[in-house]
């Protein structure tokens, strides 16, 4: 069993249609060409691979990708993009299961490991990816810093959106490392529909010493895709840790 909260088929339809930035050229060139060089020639294990924006993506650039992926629904709208022998998907979750093989890259993007609402899954799922690296592998993860600096006293609520078709804040429970993104989009007939979805954050450092129970070491850390520098006002970070030789 897994903390995740499983997405359902009415989201999983959606999800591309309410992500297309981040399915652009503009996102997702800088994505690529990141995990496309750290994949090398070997093959790459894309840890809640969803409805494939970038695994399939990257199997198209010429990476054999592998996914792992929680939910059904997600994974039967990339079905609908590539098949099982050119891009295979096992059903499950990203802290405990084992599919077959060794990989270069092991990565897991746009916040997913919040998904995870327990540290010890959360160390789990580092453990999980060091299990399926060949020594030199690289494990990456792309995760937002907790906007914690805009929470003045007695606030509990920071706005990420506002624009015409959508508003989106994080409430935030800072002694679980638990916050809840609302979310309130407007469909096509005007009406607005809401939703919520719980997260773990976690800092990098917590992140740094996962990583060294799981036996991986920091190998770098940038501010995006692009390589722009870490500093204390990045809003995310890309971290690369690497499995001994």
């Amino acid at each position: 069993m897994t903390s995740s909260e499983l997405w359902t088929r009415a989201t999983a339809d959606r999800y591309d249609a309410e992500e297309t930035e981040m399915s652009s050229a503009a996102v997702l060139g800088p994505t690529l060409a990141f995990l496309a060089e750290l994949a090398g020639d070997g093959r790459a294990l894309e840890f809640a691979i969803g409805t494939g924006r970038v695994g399939v993506a990257l199997r198209e650039r010429g990476v054999p990708v592998v996914g792992i992926e929680l939910s059904e629904h997600m994974a039967a709208v990339l079905r609908r993009k590539i098949d099982e022998d050119t891009l295979p998907v096992t059903i499950g979750d990203m802290a405990t299961t084992v599919v077959p093989g060794e990989f270069t890259l092991v990565y897991l993007v746009y916040n997913t490991i919040t998904n995870l609402l327990t540290q010890d899954e959360q160390v789990e799922c580092f453990r999980n990816a060091a299990r399926h690296l060949t020594p030199g592998g690289r494990f990456v993860i792309e995760l937002g810093v907790p906007p914690l600096r805009f929470l003045p006293p007695g606030q509990v609520a920071v706005p990420f959106d506002i624009s015409e078709r959508h508003l989106g804040f994080d409430t935030f429970d800072v002694v679980e490392q638990i916050l809840v993104s609302h979310h309130f989009t407007r469909d096509g007939d005007g009406r607005y529909r809401r939703s919520k979805s719980r997260h773990r954050y976690a800092w990098p450092a917590e992140l740094d010493l996962m990583a060294q129970i799981a036996g991986l070491e920091l190998e770098r850390r940038v501010a995006d895709w692009n390589g722009a520098p870490f500093t204390q006002d990045s809003a995310k970070h890309i971290s690369v840790w690497r499995k001994p030789a």
